[in-house]
């Protein structure tokens, strides 16, 4: 009767721990990240029991030997790769269009047609004032919008800058928790409750890193994981309770080289992917705009300087620059009267128009529309082309979000079926359990 009694009992305890496991399953069916849990069982085998044909003849009952998770490292470590990838893009896509905004938004375009238009208008009627007038105008309107594109450019790679500290800042508290969880996880052994619950941890920082850097992930027994950026042949940014951190540098090229820091060694890591990977896209791509915007500006200042040093004013003096400054963001108007407008060529007195053909062929020689239009149209088929590959890549995530969610998350009509299952066996254990009492009281009543 005590063997009957200690089945019946091993049954309870069993099933009670399978309906704890089910019912975890339900509870979390909504959970990001949760990962199904299953309760395994197996018989308990009698000391001394005799076997044939290598089964026992009696046993003692079912244990709970542990909890498993039906994680799959493969379709996980395709979740990671999407997200990376994704993440390049979509943060390229970020300092493209800031890029759009600082050309576009100071109207630039417009303020060198409007100049070199008010210079033709000028051409008609040299000793006229209000045209001298306008043409200052519109040369002092050119230089604010200069200085206002500069300025984006420049608000932008700051801004570019601010953002990659903060992404070394969260990579590497993502880096710190990873090794507490691996920590974790080689206490609480294999099979355990809190083992299950810190691989879902686990998987949900490294699904998170992906998104700052592309990196692969090797497991031991204990789940613990290693972890190495810029892919399988970078170097280890977390192994065990260690983790290491990332620095970054960048040069006046806007290049940026990200550097991992572990045990006392410095390795350069080469970032193919996460938001890391379009930073750097997008700081080369910053500091071109840069050096293609002040190259503009320092072209036009030289050129209509010399065109006014090759002229006379109204009052037959020698024309004095128009524009000063060294880079777009400090353009200034250097010219305050009107009349020192050099329109005439030397000699010809103040209705000459001369020199005003030398600043319509210094447009035409210099192309600064072109240039201008060449560059915002540039960058918005960049936009246009990396939007379409971050959607390819984004249904291409999903997908992989999708498979894997499908086969270790959590199914409600299995779990409502296996919620009944244990639930019968639980109630046929604490049934076996009064049989064997029932017998008993009942043997113990014959005598």
């Amino acid at each position: 009767m005590s063997n009957l009694l200690s089945i019946g009992a091993s049954g309870v305890r069993a099933y009670q721990g399978a309906l704890t496991t089910t019912s975890e399953n339900i509870a979390n069916a909504g959970t990001e990240g949760y990962v199904r849990r299953s309760a395994e069982q197996s018989e308990l085998r009698a000391a001394g029991s005799s076997l044939l044909h290598g089964r026992s003849l009696t046993g003692n009952g079912v244990v709970l030997t542990g909890v498993s998770r039906a994680g799959d490292p493969f379709r996980s470590a395709e979740v990671r790769g999407a997200t990376a990838d994704l993440a390049r893009s979509e943060a390229g896509i970020v300092w493209l269009e800031r890029i759009e905004s600082g050309l576009t938004a100071g109207r630039l375009d417009e303020r060198l047609a409007s100049f070199f238009n008010s210079a033709q208008a000028l051409a008609v009627d040299p000793s006229a004032a209000a045209p001298r007038a306008v043409m200052l105008e519109q040369a002092s309107a050119l230089a604010a919008s200069f200085r206002a594109t500069g300025a984006a450019i420049d608000t932008a790679e700051a801004d570019l800058v601010t953002q990659t500290q903060l992404a070394m800042g969260e990579i590497n508290a993502l880096s710190e928790a990873l090794a507490k969880v691996n920590a974790g996880l080689a206490r609480a052994g294999q099979g355990s409750s809190a083992s299950v619950s810190l691989m879902d941890e686990r998987d949900r920082l490294l699904e998170t890193m992906s998104g700052l850097v592309d990196l692969s992930a090797s497991f031991d027994a204990a789940g613990r994981a290693t972890v190495r950026a810029g892919g399988s042949g970078g170097p280890v940014l977390v192994a065990g309770d260690s983790a290491g951190t990332i620095s970054f540098g960048r040069n006046a090229e806007g290049a940026m080289q990200f550097v991992v820091h572990r045990q006392g060694e410095s390795t350069i890591v080469a970032a193919n992917g996460g938001r890391l990977a379009g930073l750097a896209d997008g700081s080369l791509r910053i500091a071109d705009a840069r050096v293609a915007i002040d190259t503009l500006a320092a072209d036009l200042m030289a050129g209509v300087n010399a065109v006014q040093a090759g002229g006379e004013d109204a009052d037959g003096n020698p024309g004095a620059p128009m524009f000063a400054g060294d880079r777009a963001a400090t353009m200034t108007l250097a010219l305050s009267d009107p009349r020192g407008i050099a329109a005439a060529s030397p000699g010809t007195g103040a209705r000459g128009n001369g020199n005003l053909a030398a600043l319509s062929a210094l447009r035409e020689a210099g192309g600064f529309e072109a240039r201008l239009t060449d560059r915002v149209s540039g960058n918005a088929a960049a936009i246009v082309g990396r939007r379409e590959v971050a959607a390819a890549q984004s249904a291409i995530r999903s997908g992989a979000v999708a498979s894997r969610d499908n086969a270790t998350g959590v199914n409600l009509d299995e779990e409502a079926v296996n919620l009944m299952r244990f639930q019968q066996a639980y109630q046929a254990s604490s049934r076996v359990i009064q049989v064997a009492r029932d017998t008993l009281q009942t043997i113990l009543d014959i005598r």
